[in-house]
């Protein structure tokens, strides 16, 4: 027969295993709530067409995204400091590689000077097209919808340049995929 100094500890053992699941699972794990824009910036919402918003590359080259008009696009902002970006940089490049023969793009928007982010994807192996958006005003993760201006940001694009997804945090595998078959079995 256990003592009642042994049922207390083993009651808040129980108490702190389930505090700690809720924190793992639950309160850690979802993102806050957008803001509204700030007053007079314009943002993009699901169904908008994005395929005129520009940015510069590392070299100051003004690229559209209409230069990937007809293929499915992921917009990932990311920045070298942010962890969370940095561990889904190689999944996002496998992503990449692996979808690049049917029409898939992933495009980087860094969030950091270009001198930084060019340096940081020299150490990684990324092979995606990298934009800067620390510069644009207004600020592009506020213009695509995350008004938090919390990282990473990713955005999912038709082949016909409209926005389908948007999801705040990191990505995974298993999401990229359902997103490829959403696009994919879009209409443009």
């Amino acid at each position: 027969m256990m003592d009642r100094r042994t049922i207390v500890i083993l009651v808040l053992a129980c108490l702190a295993a389930a505090g700690g699941w809720w924190l793992q699972n639950g309160w850690a794990s979802r993102m806050p709530d957008q803001p509204p824009a700030p007053v007079g910036v314009k943002t993009f919402a699901v169904g908008d067409s994005v395929s005129g918003y520009t940015l510069p590359d590392a070299t100051g080259q003004t690229t559209t995204l209409a230069k990937w008009h007809g293929k499915v696009v992921v917009l990932n902002f990311w920045a070298s400091w942010c962890v969370p970006c940095i561990k889904e940089m190689p999944m996002l490049a496998r992503f990449q590689h692996e979808h690049v023969t049917d029409g898939s793009q992933v495009i980087g928007i860094a969030m950091e000077q270009p001198q930084s982010a060019a340096a940081f994807v020299k150490r990684v192996a990324v092979d995606y097209p990298i934009l800067i958006g620390i510069d644009a005003d207004p600020v592009p993760t506020t213009v695509f919808g995350d008004t938090a201006g919390l990282l990473p940001y990713s955005v999912l694009i038709s082949r016909d340049g409209r926005i389908l997804e948007t999801k705040l945090g990191p990505l995974d595998e298993a999401l990229l995929e359902d997103w490829l078959k959403e696009a994919n079995a879009a209409k443009p």
